[in-house]
């Protein structure tokens, strides 16, 4: 009964101290690949979690959960944290990554935001592949706080292992959109 009641309290203090981070769900059109994600706590200060899916028909698949911490610097908000990855190459064994880095936001004007971020996975923290990197960067437009519409350019690479060829899941300017709760 004790571990019912610590459990519980514990849930509770997590909900009520993230209770004013903000949720959104996001997607993102690429020329050869889609993504779609959703995050908590992802444009406040202090804890932040995502979750995210990439698909590309000649390449294969990436899907991640994130955890990171958003420390505001002066105008920037800086992000430091790390994804665990499923990936599945089209080309080569699927398997896991544990990916280490973080990204910039940066307020321009009221309702612009310039962003960008990278994730990186040696092969020591990869199995299936090589290594894995991720990078992101655009501008995002929220005219109302209900909806970001933004543009920009993502690159998802997976380096062959064993004989197997280079996967890049994502590799172009996209257009994509958010709901923000």
């Amino acid at each position: 009964m004790k571990k019912v009641i610590v459990a519980g309290a514990a849930l509770g203090m997590l909900l009520t101290a993230t209770s004013a981070s903000a949720i959104s769900v996001n997607g993102e059109v690429g020329e050869h690949y889609t993504h779609v994600g959703a995050g908590f706590g992802t444009t406040s200060p202090g804890l932040a979690l995502t979750g995210d899916y990439t698909h590309n028909d000649d390449d294969g698949d990436v899907a991640g959960l994130g955890l990171g911490y958003n420390i505001p610097l002066g105008p920037f908000m800086a992000t430091v944290g790390g994804k665990g990855l499923y990936t599945n190459p089209k080309d080569g064994d699927e398997g896991y990554a544990a990916a280490v880095g973080g990204g910039l936001q940066l307020p321009i004007a009221k309702m612009f935001t310039l962003y960008g971020d990278y994730y990186y996975s040696p092969d020591s923290l990869s199995s299936g592949i090589g290594n894995y990197k991720e990078a992101n960067a655009g501008v995002r437009l929220t005219a109302i706080p209900l909806v970001t519409v933004s543009v920009g350019y993502r690159y998802m690479a997976l380096d062959g292992k064993d004989g197997n060829r280079d996967n890049i899941v994502a590799d172009g300017a996209y257009v994509g959109g958010a709901v923000n709760f």
